[in-house]
């Protein structure tokens, strides 16, 4: 097994999304990059901690590889928005890349790189791509959230359109579903 990192706004639109890929084993959210040890939700949201919220991905490589990670990852939000996603707003919600080794940066460096040459955003990517620091998961109460707290209306509104987004676009990529 091996580990991601990504923040990309609020952790539980990535870790709905990421759960759904075949190949992970587990995704759940915490927060990185900060500089406060142990930090809780509502200090994270404050935005004094320096935490990005995100999920960590422990996966197959033998099943989806990194840079099909990746793929999803810059598809399912919005990576030229400084400090911002949606409504979602605070250093808290950046976009980024926490890389556990050199062949992950390499691999997030090339892969941005690749987008800024073919212009596939109106605007420069501001994702930040910096080792993984520290990782401190996140409350019990956000893990599985989506799955949890479908009818609520953060999910219906947010949650739910990205990860309906991320089936259509990334079928190849889902699991197969027991029973069907």
């Amino acid at each position: 097994m091996k580990e991601a990192t990504f923040g990309a706004g609020c952790f539980w639109c990535i870790e709905a999304v990421f759960s759904e890929i075949k190949g992970v084993h587990d995704a759940y959210p915490g927060y990185a990059g900060g500089h406060v040890k142990n930090p809780a939700y509502k200090e994270v949201c404050m935005g004094t901690t320096g935490h990005a919220e995100v999920a960590r991905i422990v996966y197959d490589p033998a099943v989806v590889s990194y840079e099909e990670l990746l793929k999803v990852f810059w598809s399912v939000h919005d990576p030229t928005t400084l400090n911002r996603q949606g409504n979602d707003v605070g250093e808290q919600y950046r976009s980024a890349v926490f890389y556990h080794d050199e062949d992950q940066k390499l691999a997030a460096e090339r892969f941005k790189t690749k987008l800024e040459e073919s212009e596939a955003f109106d605007k420069p990517i501001v994702t930040e791509i910096t080792p993984i620091n520290n990782f401190y998961e996140a409350e019990s109460n956000h893990r599985d959230y989506y799955l949890n707290n479908p009818d609520q209306p953060y999910c219906r509104a947010v949650v739910r359109p990205k990860v309906e987004k991320f089936k259509a676009a990334f079928s190849d990529l889902l699991k197969e579903k027991s029973g069907a």
